[in-house]
Formats: structure tokens, sequence, C-alpha cells
């Protein structure tokens, strides 16, 4: 027995020390080609050493304006009260400290960061590695990718090497190198467990998720493949989370700061629509088979898709020959595209396909069983769980509402059909199932004809966008 154990004890000696260091494959950039990198403490040693300089630190100082009572906001009613007796409260500024990181991409002292860094900065200072400390400005912002370009003034300095976040996969090796709660130059590494995120921080959402341990203060810094290439910039995370951080592709930034060093500002082309997704139950409404595309919901005046002809309830599939799968996938596809351009649009209308060319403008900035009753008086509809009235003047300026005329939604029952399809108070019914309605009479006339083995479609105007909304009916 003992020689057994002696032998089972030899053989996992032997797995033990002949298990191979771990090798991780790598994109060499320049020419599309993997090559096999040795993964070890020292790699990771090397690497931190080669790509601390080109890495800084930045901090911040802003001027605010608070009341006499902090930077708590006083109650209304208390604020009315006050001012009526003592006069209007003065402002009392106050000056707030920000910190972040941020990456040196020429030798004469451009560096990329977060727009949220600096935005709103009175003056921004800027550490190296070697202690030597700058005066930096801004030189452009993009707050929709949050991304922005400061610049010092320096000579010689040491700068990274911009890499191609598309040829970046998911499990690859990378090393992130920031400023988290001011600790300087803390390099973590990790993997990229994600790519495609959209996390709800604007129109192009497109980040790189990783476990590299990011934290505050890594906002701006640089996310490195093994190669030594920036692959992305280190801007999010999810609050109480561990192990969860987002990064700008660098892609997107290679371009977003090319346009900031020439002219300051970000120029992109637009079709000049607001569109929603795709859900099953819009899809279902419209006659769709998959739940897929960019759903128009509302064509902006005098606008590239107006004047090519796209219509409200148009589904856009397909732009310039790539398939938009999510909603969220069309507006950077037409980002990317020069202003000018033509764009090939393929279209669902009314159940069938059809292709429209667009010449794609420049972006700018846009702010996206009934009874009836007599007019004054609200409508119930007991089966949707709403009441609703034909708009007056007064009800009108009560709500806040533009529209002088139409159905607009008083009053949603609670766990109601139209309450769990998102429908609001003060949202004006524009149609009903793609039939206009502009009084509760043909409102009623349009839910009477309406199936009910099918979601009842509206289309709802809020504040100054237009969606539609697919409201199931209530189930006896």
């Amino acid at each position: 027995m003992s020689r057994l154990l002696k032998a089972i004890g030899l053989a996992a000696l032997v797995v033990l020390f002949t298990i191979p260091r771990a090798e991780a494959a790598f994109f060499n950039l320049a020419s599309g080609e993997r090559r096999p990198v040795e993964l070890n403490s020292q790699t990771i040693v090397d690497l931190a050493e080669k790509l601390k300089p080109a890495v800084v630190n930045i901090d911040t100082e802003a001027t605010v304006s608070t009341s006499p009572f902090g930077s708590r906001e006083m109650p209304r009613d208390f604020k009315d009260f006050f001012e009526r007796f003592f006069g209007q409260m003065p402002e009392q500024k106050q000056r707030r400290q920000g910190t972040g990181s941020g990456f040196l991409i020429t030798p004469d002292g451009y560096i990329v960061t977060n727009n949220h860094v600096v935005e709103d900065a009175d003056r921004i200072t800027v550490r190296t590695l070697d202690k030597k400390i700058y005066e930096a400005k801004v030189i452009g912002r993009d707050p929709k990718t949050d991304v922005a370009l400061i610049k010092v003034e320096a000579k010689d300095l040491p700068h990274v090497t911009m890499g191609d976040s598309d040829k970046l996969r998911v499990g690859e090796w990378v090393l992130a190198i920031g400023n988290p709660f001011g600790l300087d130059f803390t390099v973590t590494a990790g993997i990229v467990s994600a790519k495609g995120r959209v996390i709800g921080a604007g129109p192009y959402d497109d980040f790189i998720q990783t476990d590299a341990a990011i934290n505050f203060g890594n906002s701006g810094g640089p996310l490195f493949d093994f190669e030594g290439n920036v692959v992305g910039m280190n801007t999010a995370i999810i609050a109480r989370g561990q192990g969860i951080g987002f990064a700008v592709p660098v892609n997107v930034i290679k371009d977003i700061v090319g346009q900031l060093k020439d002219t300051g500002k970000v120029v992109r082309a637009e079709l000049g629509v607001l569109i929603q997704p795709v859900t099953k139950e819009l899809a279902e409404s419209f006659g769709l088979k998959e739940a897929k595309g960019a759903l128009i919901s509302q064509v902006m005046p005098d606008s590239p898709a107006e004047r090519a002809g796209l219509r409200q309830g148009d589904i856009i599939v397909e732009f310039n020959g790539k398939v938009v799968d999510e909603f969220h996938d069309l507006p950077k596809m037409v980002n990317v595209q020069p202003v000018g351009s033509k764009a090939k649009i393929k279209i669902i209308r009314d159940g069938e396909a059809k292709t429209v060319e667009v010449v794609l403008g420049e972006q700018k900035e846009r702010t996206a069983g009934v009874t009836t009753d007599e007019e004054g008086k609200t409508a119930e509809t007991p089966k949707l769980g709403i009441k609703i009235q034909n708009i007056t003047p007064d009800i009108a300026e009560g709500l806040g509402l533009e529209a002088q005329e139409g159905v607009v939604i008083t009053e949603v029952a609670s766990d109601s059909p139209a309450q769990k399809a998102g429908l609001r108070q003060g949202d004006v019914v524009l149609e009903v199932n793609r039939k206009p309605v502009k009084e509760t009479s043909q409102f009623a006339e349009a839910v009477k004809e309406a199936k009910t083995d099918k979601p009842l479609l509206l289309l709802v105007q809020r504040g100054k966008n237009t969606l539609y909304v697919p409201v199931k009916w209530e189930t006896e």
C-alpha cells in the first residue's frame, strides 16, 4: 500500500510540474495575425513599466453655486416663503475638486480623457509619472461619447499607440492603468468580458466590458491589450458591482479625437428620425415575423429622412447592406458616414420591404370598449385602464401641452394594461392602430374596431417626441 501511495504521489508531482505555463494568443495589429505570448507576472511587469509613463493623472477645480443652506435643494414651498419675506436668496460660490485619468497620444502634449472628468472645470492640472505638473486646456469635448481632448505645453513626451478595438476578442487579456481614489498609477489586469455593451449612457453606447478592476478616478484612463496598444478608455462602472467596468472602444475615440483636434467639435451625419426598439408586441402589431429593426416614431421636418420619403411607422431593417438587429445599432451606423454621403436603407412599410436612398445631412441638436362624453368631460376606457379627454386650451396649459387639439390621457389606472405598457398622464394619443384620432369619439371608434387578439397600437406624443406604444388587452 505504501508503494502505491508513493506512486500516486509521484504521479501527482509529475502532473503538477509538467503543466505548461499559461500562454495567450494576441493579435499582431500590423499584420492581423495572432502570435502566442507567454502570460506570467513578468509579462505584466514589463508592460506596466513600458506603458505607465504615457498615462497621466488629472486634477480639476470647478466653481459651483449653492444656496446659503448648503448643497441640498431647498423645498420649493419654503424657498417661496423665504423669498417673499427676505427677498431673493444670494447664491454662494464654492470650489469643487475632482480627479481622473488620461493618456498622452502625441509627444507634444495632446491627452485623451473622459468628458465628464473635465466638463465645467475652471482649472485642469496634469501630473505625469516623473512628477512633473502641467496646466492643461480643453481642445474639445464630445458629451455624446464622453470623450474629451486636452493639451499641455510640452515636447518629447512619452505617448501611447492606438490599437484596433474591432479585433479585440472576448476573453482576451487587458491592462488598465489609472488613478482610482487618488492612488497614482494603479495597474490592474483582467479580461475582456463582453463587447458592444449598451448601458444607457447615450445614443452611441458601444462599450467594452472588462473585469480588470476599475474604480472612481480611473475615468479617462487607458485600457491596453497585451501588445501594449490602447484598445479602450475606462469610463463607467456599475455601482456596488464587482468585476464589471466599461471602456469606450478606441476605434470610436480615434475618429472623435481627430475631429476635436482639427476643429474643436464633432460633426456627425444624421438621418433625421426618432426611433424606438421593435418589441415582441410591436412586431405583432405591425405584422412582423421577428422583433428586429428600428421603428421610426417621428420624422423630423425638413430632414434627410423627410426628403427621402421615409414615414412614421417605417421599420428600418438594413442600412447600407448591414442588418439592423437592434434599434441602437442604427445611430452608430449613421454616425460613421460622411455628411452628404448617400445611404441605402431597407425598410418594412405596411408589411412590404422597400429600399430608399437618403442623402445624409449634418446632425443638429433636436429636443426628439370606450364611451365618450361632451367636450370638457372625461371618457373612460375600462379595458385599457385610462381616462381620456379632448384637449382644451385650459387642459393644454395645465399639462404644459403644445397641442391644442387631440385626445389626452388624464388618468392611468394602477396595474392596468395601460400602466403596464408605460402610458402616462399627459400623453397625447395621435393614432390608434395607425388611424389618426383628434377627438374622443374617433378614439372610441378606432378602439371598437380593433381586434383583441393583437395589442392595441397607440402613437402618442410625450413632450416634443412621439413613440409607438403597444397595449395588451386585458383578458377576462
